[in-house]
């Protein structure tokens, strides 16, 4: 008879397994509970000692957190935003951002090392092996978690050990303040910093192509100039954020074009001067169509009419742009008159 001829049930071993006869010896309960290995008690549970030590220990590193997160406040009184300090062997850093990041770091990271200690060596550390039961538990379960709650929390021992729970409850209410001073970062503080910008009078308008004073000659009709206040420089640490309430296109409009009455007063034969920043969301408008004197923004197409005003005659822009006084030096260069009367760009508190 062939080996494909002998019955398959032939092939299997005996299911009582005999070791005789090469059969498998099959246990009666595979998955048997194996049980919990014996508790070994901790030094803390046989030294009161010992206990005391870890006591000290957790609240010491709840009372650092409060120190730290009393040090976050402080840093951010202390640092001014644009200070920059070396720091081996990061480099170069904000010493305010470096000081928040550490002093933040520090107070939650006590927080967590303390509670872990304390678990790790204060809380009790028999394991308990429970049944699973269905997800809507009867009365008897829910009450049975209850107890077993209440019987955590005391063998927490957060009821015997003040000094842990006062640091405890002291350096979790003290972090959330570090998120409060944090709301300073909503916008500026109420200072005159989005009212005023460095026109004043008597600063030169510099062409911001060559960087030259600007003469009345330089401006042609149906040109379209930019320009920023004397004084302000490229490679200065907030260029940005001067230029970005400074900026001035100048353009040149027959004198008997221009329909706004104040216009024509603060324009020097027929150079009017305005704000480059959209009063909509603060874009750089630098879009001018010669015929109808029309400036239009790029971002939301928000276009102004610097013959009447500057106002708005399309788009979301809510206001005109402000208009900058201008006249001539006796060298012949113009100049500023003074600061823009209103706020510059988006409608900063209505305009003031």
């Amino acid at each position: 008879m062939s080996s494909q001829e002998i019955p398959e049930e032939k092939h299997l071993p005996s299911e009582q397994g005999d070791a005789h006869h090469g059969g498998v010896a099959v246990a009666d309960d595979p998955f048997a509970d194996p049980g919990l290995p014996v508790h070994k008690p901790r030094i803390q549970d046989i030294d009161e000692r010992a206990a005391k030590r870890s006591e000290r220990t957790v609240a010491m590193l709840f009372t650092l957190s409060m120190l730290a997160t009393i040090a976050f406040i402080a840093s951010y009184v202390i640092f001014p935003v644009d200070k920059i300090v070396y720091i081996f062997p990061i480099g170069k850093v904000s010493a305010l951002n470096f000081a928040l990041g550490i002093t933040l770091g520090v107070a939650l990271f006590c927080i967590g090392a303390g509670a872990v200690h304390w678990a790790r060596t204060l809380m009790s550390d028999v394991e308990v092996a429970d049944d699973r039961h269905e997800i809507a538990a009867p009365p008897e379960v829910k009450a049975k978690v209850l107890q077993d709650f209440a019987d955590g929390a005391n063998e927490s021992g957060i009821g015997r050990r003040p000094l842990i729970r006062n640091t405890l409850l002291g350096a979790m209410a003290m972090v959330p303040l570090a998120g409060v001073v944090l709301l300073r970062d909503l916008g500026p503080l109420p200072e005159e910093k989005l009212r005023k910008t460095l026109w004043a009078k008597g600063k030169l308008l510099i062409n911001q192509n060559t960087m030259e004073p600007l003469r009345p000659e330089d401006v042609l009709v149906g040109s379209l100039t930019f320009a920023m206040p004397e004084g302000l420089d490229e490679h200065q640490h907030d260029f940005q954020v001067q230029i970005a309430k400074a900026a001035l296109m100048i353009v040149r409009i027959q004198p008997e074009d221009i329909k706004d009455k104040q216009e024509l007063e603060w324009s020097h034969d027929g150079i009017v001067a305005y704000s480059k920043i959209c009063t909509h969301v603060g874009c750089p408008i630098s879009l001018y169509e010669q015929q109808t004197h029309h400036v239009l923004c790029p971002c939301h197409q928000s276009t102004f009419d610097l013959s009447d005003g500057a106002r708005v005659i399309f788009g979301p822009a809510g206001h005109a742009l402000p208009q900058l006084r201008i006249g001539v030096n006796d060298e012949g260069f113009l100049e500023a008159l003074g600061d823009f009367e209103e706020p510059v760009g988006p409608a900063f508190w209505e305009r003031g």
